[in-house]
């Protein structure tokens, strides 16, 4: 909607300076590659002051963007500004705060990695999960729950190309609750496996008994000792 507005003022500034005989091309350059018709979106508005304090920007899985956008950042991560050729440098005030995260699809460039502080968020310890899966799927039993979290947990011990994340814990128990199911067991493990591992070379590791496996192996981690 934003750029459509802009496109529309735009346009209106064009017919009026036809209609206005502003016919000079530096004139009109000059009135039309102004801030007034400048879209600013989510990195420029980053760089906006605000009344609160600095603005926290995400740039979220930065490794899936090309290395041109890589490029684009190392001004924005050094000078906190971004050069615009028409108006110039337009430079925070105030730096906001910058967060990065990477999945590591690919490795990105030395110099982005020069810019940031490192910090690796592992997988969450089972207690941790648990209440994650409880906050985004709460109509999941606390027994489902914590059968659902321990298999995952087991899972990831296993030697899979694709470990499932927290994102596919909390699908498998959406998954779960549509099929009304109360409690795992080997047959649904089989038939709900989509919902966690997304490579059909990892599905096939788990047929037969290697579900029942890992699903008394899991359901052991939660014996009271």
């Amino acid at each position: 909607m934003q750029y459509f507005q802009a496109l529309l003022s735009l346009s209106c500034a064009i017919r009026t300076a036809e209609a206005t005989g502003v016919t000079q091309r530096a004139a009109l350059q000059k009135e039309l590659f102004s801030e007034d018709f400048l879209i600013r979106r989510p990195l420029l508005q980053a760089l906006q002051p605000y009344e609160e304090g600095p603005p926290v920007f995400l740039i979220d899985e930065v490794d899936r963007a090309d290395e041109p956008f890589e490029a684009f950042l190392l001004e924005a991560l050094s000078e906190f500004q971004v050069t615009i050729p028409e108006l110039g440098p337009i430079k925070a005030e105030t730096p906001p705060i910058v967060i990065l995260t990477s999945n590591r699809t690919r490795e990105v460039h030395d110099a982005l990695k020069r810019r940031c502080l490192y910090h690796w968020v592992d997988y969450p310890d089972f207690q941790r999960e648990v209440e994650i899966l409880q906050a985004r799927a709460p109509e999941t039993s606390a027994r489902l729950s914590r059968e659902v979290v321990a298999f995952v947990q087991a899972l990831r011990t296993e030697d899979l190309f694709k470990k499932p994340g927290v994102a596919e814990t909390i699908d498998w128990a959406n998954c779960l609750l549509a099929l009304d199911v109360i409690d795992l067991s080997p047959e649904v493990i089989a038939d709900t496996l989509g919902a966690i591992l997304k490579y059909q070379d990892d599905i096939t590791k788990l047929q037969g008994s290697e579900a029942k496996r890992i699903l008394d192996q899991a359901r052991a981690s939660l014996a009271p000792s």
